[in-house]
């Protein structure tokens, strides 16, 4: 059986619109396919632990090692996710699907300095300069149009600049879409086409 890992944004959760939608799709179209998507706490440190303990189990490792790419690792990464997955394929191996990733969070997570509430799971959390600390940390520098990554992008995404994307990963690797918005309206239409990448 295959694995992949699909990594939430900021403030969501496993019951988010896009999870339950590739969920669903996966389910019906790829029985042969473990779909795996971690409840992911707002601190950065503690959300790589949860994703790296995942990866230990699926694939019965003990310890990652760094040093031994795990090239069956799979991805996809919405938002923040985007950025935890870029950290883990460059880091581990494997590939990943971004959906208007993230790319320097660490820029903007000034603005939500603070305590917060995931309003779906409850969590409160706490935002400070460790946190973009912890970002930092985990921020990679990476080969463009490496053919690791496929990116999807909407111009209109209010959050994020879809053009620091483009910028890191690189035009081959981008379907970059007219309008649309954060959420990327319309993702339906590429599952074939990100479970298709993602089986290579």
């Amino acid at each position: 059986m295959d694995h992949i890992i699909y990594l939430h944004g900021f403030l969501s959760s496993p019951k988010s619109e896009k999870a339950q939608l590739v969920s669903k799709y996966v389910t019906h179209n790829h029985p042969n396919i473990k779909l795996h998507i971690p409840r992911l706490p707002g601190c950065p440190a503690k959300a790589v632990e949860i994703i790296e303990r995942l990866i230990c189990t699926i694939f019965n490792n003990e310890s990652l090692n760094q040093d031994t790419p795990i090239n069956e690792l799979r991805f996809i990464g919405s938002s923040m996710g985007g950025f935890l997955s870029t950290y883990c394929v460059e880091t581990y191996g494997g590939k990943a699907v971004l959906v208007n990733p993230a790319v320097e969070p660490f820029n903007l997570l000034t603005e939500y300095f603070g305590e917060h509430l995931n309003p779906h799971t409850g969590e409160v959390f706490s935002i400070d300069q460790n946190s973009v600390s912890q970002l930092l940390q985990l921020h990679k520098v990476i080969k463009k149009n490496t053919p690791n990554y496929l990116v999807y992008l909407q111009k209109e995404d209010e959050t994020l600049d879809y053009r620091l994307a483009e910028i890191k990963y690189g035009t081959d690797c981008c379907i970059i879409e007219a309008g649309g918005n954060h959420s990327f309206v319309g993702l339906e239409n590429h599952l074939s086409e990100i479970i298709g990448f993602l089986s290579q």
